[in-house]
């Protein structure tokens, strides 16, 4: 004969679990880069169990991808909310001007996120594919202003910016990448 059955441990509702693990991904990746990532370190980072991560996700490259879309969704939004309140191209211009200087590379949390993606981006087609998202959201948000020669361009010359002033020792003054823009834009 068998006594009672032990209680049934209740299941915790955490709706936002998902949610949280795609965060708690981003802020490892930017502690420690796409290398020190690992399903272990988002679960201690989202204070949750281990399982958490299996059961959420198929793999680490989908939890990678997810939340590198999340950060790159991010910038877009900055991007279209700044171009389309421009209202001509000497606004747009001056819109591109502080979205590099102040948005892109304002935070340096955003900014070393952006530059792990790329590097990753560089072996991974999964990640290649929301860089691709990425610069073709940018191009768009661009294209209000600017022909799609030069909106494409353009959004090379912000992501170079960018990648050389996450690593240069002397990165370029808002004066300069004012001057570049400008330059560019002539």
């Amino acid at each position: 004969m068998s006594g009672p059955a032990p209680p049934r441990r209740a299941r915790r509702h955490d709706p936002g679990r998902r949610d949280r693990l795609i965060d708690a991904a981003l802020g490892v990746i930017a502690e420690r880069g796409v290398a020190g990532t690992t399903h272990r370190e988002i679960a201690r980072a989202a204070d949750v169990p281990l399982g958490s991560m299996t059961y959420h996700f198929a793999s680490l490259e989908e939890v990678l991808a997810e939340a590198f879309t999340r950060h790159a969704d991010a910038v877009a939004r900055v991007f279209d909310e700044r171009l389309g309140a421009a209202r001509d191209r000497g606004e747009a211009t001056e819109a591109v001007i502080g979205l590099v200087s102040d948005s892109l590379l304002g935070s340096q949390h955003d900014l070393v996120l952006s530059v792990e993606l790329y590097v990753a981006a560089a072996r991974n087609p999964a990640l290649r594919a929301v860089t691709q998202a990425w610069m073709a959201r940018s191009r768009r948000a661009l294209e209000r202003h600017f022909d799609a020669t030069t909106a494409r361009e353009l959004d090379a010359l912000i992501k170079g910016l960018v990648l050389h002033s996450a690593l240069s020792a002397d990165p370029m003054t808002p004066a300069q990448i004012r001057h570049a823009i400008l330059r560019y834009l002539r």
